[in-house]
């Protein structure tokens, strides 16, 4: 993430945002993804914010790489779960075949529609042959601030299916819902598996 307004966001409302994401243990979501990832396997949590997927990952046995924009998001994942958190944007996420799974739960809609090709590309080569993908985004079209100020990028269903594809993804699954976040705003959402 890049955008200077978003980040500055997370960085003041980081505790907030931390008591609001805090329970996770019943994430299907979540619980999904890891268990198509091989046991004791590497994940990078891209966008880990402050830290409650990826403590459940380290509590299953995973090796978890913990990457967020923000320090007080990584601050708060090292108060609450005792997480080294990488501070680094989507632009730093490099390496080949170097995770079995990637997590981005509702981090990359923070992206400009103009590098998501780039940051997808980059996901791609840091999977393993067979490595699985987890990226949540909330649905719609456009892009525009929230009442917080954060950048927002939408995308349908089928303009994300087509973006992974074309980056090299295959489609495994995907669930949909709606749900109040921070700003306190009702938006829809999708979550998709897929495949290297």
């Amino acid at each position: 993430m890049s955008d200077a307004e978003t980040l500055a966001v997370y960085q003041e409302k980081a505790r907030e945002y931390a008591t609001m994401v805090g329970g996770q243990h019943g994430n299907p979501q979540l619980l999904e993804f890891l268990s198509l990832v091989p046991d004791a396997g590497r994940i990078l949590d891209l966008g880990c914010g402050p830290g409650a997927s990826a403590a459940i990952m380290v509590a299953r046995g995973f090796e978890v790489d913990a990457v967020d924009a923000s320090p007080a998001m990584a601050a708060e994942a090292a108060r609450l779960y005792d997480l080294a958190v990488r501070v680094a944007t989507f632009d730093d996420i490099e390496g080949t075949a170097r995770y079995d799974g990637i997590w981005a739960s509702f981090s990359l809609l923070h992206a400009a529609r103009s590098d998501f090709p780039r940051h997808l590309g980059a996901l791609h080569r840091a999977m393993r042959p067979k490595g699985v993908l987890s990226i949540g985004m909330k649905t719609g079209q456009g892009a525009q601030r929230d009442a917080l100020g954060r950048w927002y990028t939408y995308y349908s269903v089928p303009a994300l299916q087509r973006a992974l594809t074309d980056a090299g993804f295959a489609i495994h699954g995907s669930s949909t819902g709606r749900d109040k976040g921070l700003s306190g705003e009702w938006s829809p959402w999708v979550q998709i598996i897929a495949r290297a």
